[in-house]
């Protein structure tokens, strides 16, 4: 059984985002790039599947759409333990694009099981995973927070309005991750580390897809307004900003 796992190359949160060429891109210059946080818990319960030899699964594969300066993010993710990576060598124009690039690859490499965090921590777009899906005909999962095999299936733990659903699903599927899909993500050992210098990053020319969207220009949002204090002893007034300057009441 052969996982693959979606990972997004992502700014660190504390970074300061800038913008450029007339606020139409991001300046990248002196960003720290992380592994998105959804996509390294899918990768720390993929490794946790593999460690249990009841599973079956033998091998994780990382994936990812982008050009080689997110090689260094890869081999992070190598370093805890992926057994090898992909990297389709494009820019990630859109989510419809990075969703074909991926399927290609799947369709190559014929995994089992596809797990994609849920969103990626700078785009947010939650999109990629159902894309996967659709483009390559098979189910998926959304909202995923437990993940165990059991004679051949996967069985699904997810999270829905007012408590828990288990779902049974025959492989190969997509599941998309959110946060408890792992307890905390696997840190890199310093063998992991040695060990993922020498382990393969496979890379594959991108398919002719038309993106769907295009950003014209990036907005930073307006600066939150200075808090207000009520006086304990005058609801009236906190009822009167709540109605006409919150709007919320």
């Amino acid at each position: 059984m052969k996982v693959l796992v979606c990972i997004s190359n992502v700014p660190d949160t504390t970074t300061r985002i800038k913008f450029a060429e007339g606020n139409a891109s991001i300046d990248t210059t002196g960003i720290q790039w992380v592994i998105n946080p959804w996509d390294e818990l899918s990768l720390t319960r993929a490794l946790e599947l593999k460690d249990d030899p009841g599973t079956g699964v033998k091998s994780v594969t990382i994936a990812h759409v982008g050009p080689a300066s997110a090689e260094p993010t890869l081999r992070k993710a190598l370093a805890i333990g992926a057994d090898e990576a992909v990297r389709v060598n494009a820019e990630s124009s859109d989510a419809y694009f990075v969703a074909a690039q991926i399927a290609e690859v799947i369709r190559k490499e014929q995994f089992d099981i596809i797990l994609c965090g849920i969103e990626s921590s700078d785009y947010n777009g939650s999109v990629v995973g159902g894309m996967i899906s659709e483009f390559l005909g098979i189910p998926s999962v959304s909202a995923v927070s437990g993940l165990k095999i059991e004679n051949g299936n996967a069985v699904i733990n997810r999270e829905i309005d007012g408590g828990k659903e288990v779902v049974t699903i025959p492989l190969p599927f997509v599941a998309i991750v959110q946060k408890g899909i792992a307890k905390e993500p696997r840190i890199a050992s310093m063998r992991g580390i040695m060990l993922a210098r020498t382990k393969p990053i496979r890379t594959f020319e991108p398919v002719s897809v038309e993106p769907l969207t295009q950003i014209i220009s990036f907005e930073k949002p307006a600066p939150r307004s200075a808090c207000k204090f009520v006086d304990a002893e005058n609801p009236a007034q906190l009822i009167d900003l709540l109605m006409n300057e919150a709007k919320v009441i």
